[in-house]
C-alpha cells in the first residue's frame, strides 16, 4: 500500500499526528502526503535532533481527540471505549451482545458518520485482505446488526444500504457524540 493511501486511511478515523519519513525528495511527493493529511514531512538523511524537534512540534499542534466516544442513535447507545451496546426497549436499557465481527463492523461504520463506505472498504477493514468479494458476509452481518439495533429492521433509519455502492451509518439529526 502506498504511504499516501495509508495517510488517507488513517485520517478517516484518527487525528493523531503523522510525520512522514521518506527518501522521496520531490516536491510532488511532499505535497501529496501533506494534502492526504500528514502533519509534517522529513526527507532522508536527517539528524536525530531535527527528527526530535519535528516530533515535538507536531505533538504541540495535536489537539486531544475523543477516540472513544459514546454514540447514541435511535434507541441504541454504543460506548466505543467500553465496547458496550445498550438498547432502550421500554423503561430499562437492555445490553446487546455482539459478536466480534458485528462489533468491528459497527465500530467502522460509527467512526465515519454520514459517510458512504464501499463494500470493498468494509470487507477489507473488517475481514482483511482477500475478502474484497465476500459481499454475502457483509450483507449477513448488516442484517444481524439491524435486527439487534434498529427499531424496525425492515425499514432501517441508521444502518443504511446504498444499493450498488456500499453502506452508511446515518446518525440522528440532532444527536451528539458524548466524550
Amino acid at each position: 500500500m502506498d504511504g499516501v493511501e495509508v495517510i488517507a486511511g488513517l485520517r478517516g478515523w484518527t487525528t493523531a499526528p503523522i510525520l512522514v519519513l521518506s527518501g522521496r525528495t520531490g516536491s510532488a511527493d511532499k505535497v501529496d502526503a501533506l494534502d492526504a493529511g500528514a502533519d509534517d514531512y522529513l526527507t532522508k538523511p536527517f539528524g536525530v535532533d531535527e527528527l526530535m524537534a519535528r516530533l515535538r512540534a507536531v505533538s504541540r499542534r495535536a489537539t486531544p481527540a475523543d477516540d472513544n466516544p459514546i454514540v447514541t442513535f435511535g434507541p441504541a447507545t454504543v460506548d466505543l471505549a467500553a465496547r458496550r451496546v445498550t438498547f432502550v426497549d421500554g423503561a430499562s436499557p437492555i445490553e446487546v451482545r455482539l459478536t466480534p465481527t458485528e462489533w468491528h463492523l459497527l465500530e467502522v461504520l460509527l467512526r465515519h458518520p454520514g459517510k458512504l463506505l464501499s463494500q470493498r472498504h468494509l470487507l477489507t477493514e473488517v475481514w482483511g485482505p482477500g475478502y474484497e468479494t465476500a459481499g454475502g458476509n457483509l450483507r449477513l452481518y448488516m442484517t444481524q446488526l439491524r435486527r439487534k439495533l434498529e427499531p424496525d429492521p425492515g425499514r432501517p433509519r441508521h444502518l443504511l444500504t446504498e444499493p450498488g455502492m456500499g453502506y452508511r451509518f446515518q446518525p440522528d439529526e440532532h444527536a451528539e457524540t458524548k466524550p
